[in-house]
Order: structure tokens, then C-alpha cells, then sequence
């Protein structure tokens, strides 16, 4: 099982904390949500996890292996990071950028195997209609899906996304949230998001972890962060919490 920890990672800004020594720990069978005000400290800790930013100090570790210590390509194999805004390809086509994932098995030519798990990845974001389109064509959502066709054809054990549904309408966060789940149980790859949904943290999420000004003040299962003391302490917000009439999954009503 892949595992992620952190020990004592923390990030300072001429001497003032942005993120507060934090440990922490993530393994690759769950989905974490990210949680917090603006300015939490949210996606600077999820840079600080995928390596994307170096920490002031302590490490992140791979099974107990530093990852500052892993060269790109170890790391790519390892950990897939997708920001919130998402790179301009140019005039790449979906299927090329999918391609891109593979890059980091130092192949000079594309194998059988290879082509089939383009298209696996694809068939499971549902992109295999949208292969020959060029990226700058897409919706948001679909864009979203094509990028991460090409982190999973990376098989890396985590996917870190930072706030994937900020520019979706409701129909196509609930869509994209079904995806990730998806994802996790077929792909059995350990996933870290930011999220400002409470509801959708509840229903498709294992474990959060709430940050308030840079601290880590809650890390544990939803059942025990949809409770309304726990809400209240959080986000200063009163809530009753109900349970969902189908998942059965506790949700809270303002």
C-alpha cells in the first residue's frame, strides 16, 4: 500500500507561518478533502505534498523514502498533480495530451500496453468521443476529464488536485465527483483535493482535514467532522445535520 507522511512540514513567509509544523498522514486506498477558509493555507500544503513547492522545513515522505530525494520521473510515477488552473497545451488534441502521461517510463516508442491503458484512462474519464479534439476546444468539465486521463495514464498511486471543481456548474461538480470515486475504487489510487462543498466532502470523502490560518485543526473521518459543534468551530457556520435519504452519508442543511 502506498503511504504518504508528512513530519513536521511547515512553510514560512519572512518568518511568519503559513503553514504550522504539520503531521500528517495519507494512504492511497481513500479520498481526503482539503478544507478551509480562503487563505487556510490549503493549496499551499497541497503544493508542499505533490512537490511542488519545498517546504521550509521538514519532508514529505514515500514509504518512509524523502521525496526531495526522488528525480521527476520517480516522483511522476509516484505522485500526479493537477493545479486549479490548468496549463495551456496549445493545440494539442485530448488523445496527445493523454499520450503526454507516459512520458515518464523513458519508452522511445509506444507499446501495445501502452495504447491500451491510453484508452482504458480515457474510456474511465469518458474522453474516448472527445480523442481528436484539440484541448483549447473543450469545456471546463471536459477539460477537467482530459487532464486527468493523462495524470492516471501516469499510474501514479496519488492524485493531488487543487479545487478541480472552482470553474463547474453544479451538474458537472456532482459529475466530477462521481469520477474521482470512481477512480479511487478502480484504480485504487489514493486522492487529495481542496474543497469549499461541506455536502460533497461528506458524501464522497473518507477523511478531512480542515486548516484555520495556516494550523491543521481537524483531521479525522466525516462522520466525525459532520457533527454541528465541529462545523460551528470550523467555519463559524450554525448547521442541522440530517442523513441522505439514498447514500445514507450524514449532510448539512443552513
Amino acid at each position: 500500500m502506498g503511504l504518504i507522511q508528512t513530519y513536521n512540514v511547515n512553510f514560512k513567509n519572512q518568518n511568519q507561518y503559513i503553514i504550522y509544523p504539520a503531521n500528517l498522514c495519507f494512504q492511497n486506498d481513500k479520498i481526503y478533502a482539503l478544507m478551509g477558509h480562503n487563505g487556510s493555507g490549503k493549496s499551499t500544503l497541497l503544493k508542499i505534498l505533490a512537490r511542488q513547492l519545498k517546504p521550509s522545513s521538514g519532508k514529505v515522505c514515500f514509504n518512509d523514502q524523502d521525496i526531495a530525494k526522488f528525480s521527476s520521473k520517480k516522483l511522476a510515477q509516484k505522485i500526479a498533480y493537477l493545479p486549479q488552473h490548468l496549463p495551456n497545451v496549445g493545440y494539442l488534441s485530448v488523445r496527445e495530451l493523454v499520450k503526454m502521461g507516459r512520458y515518464s517510463y523513458e519508452k522511445l516508442f509506444f507499446k501495445n500496453e501502452d495504447e491500451d491503458l491510453i484508452d482504458e484512462v480515457m474510456r474511465i474519464t469518458n474522453t474516448l468521443n472527445l480523442s481528436n479534439r484539440e484541448i483549447h476546444t473543450l469545456s471546463g468539465g471536459e477539460k477537467t476529464r482530459a487532464f486527468l486521463a493523462m495524470l492516471l495514464a501516469q499510474k501514479s498511486e496519488f492524485l493531488f488536485l487543487d479545487e478541480p471543481l472552482a470553474a463547474l456548474d453544479i451538474v458537472y461538480q456532482f459529475e466530477l465527483m462521481e469520477l474521482i470515486s470512481k477512480l479511487n475504487k478502480e484504480f485504487k489510487v489514493g486522492i487529495v483535493l481542496i474543497l469549499h462543498d461541506i455536502n460533497l466532502a461528506a458524501l464522497y470523502c473518507d477523511e478531512i482535514i480542515a486548516l484555520k490560518e495556516g494550523k491543521v485543526i481537524f483531521n479525522a473521518n466525516k462522520q466525525e467532522f459532520m457533527q454541528e459543534s465541529r462545523l460551528k468551530d470550523i467555519f463559524n457556520i450554525d448547521a442541522n445535520i440530517i442523513e441522505h435519504p439514498k447514500r445514507k452519508s450524514p449532510i448539512a442543511l443552513f
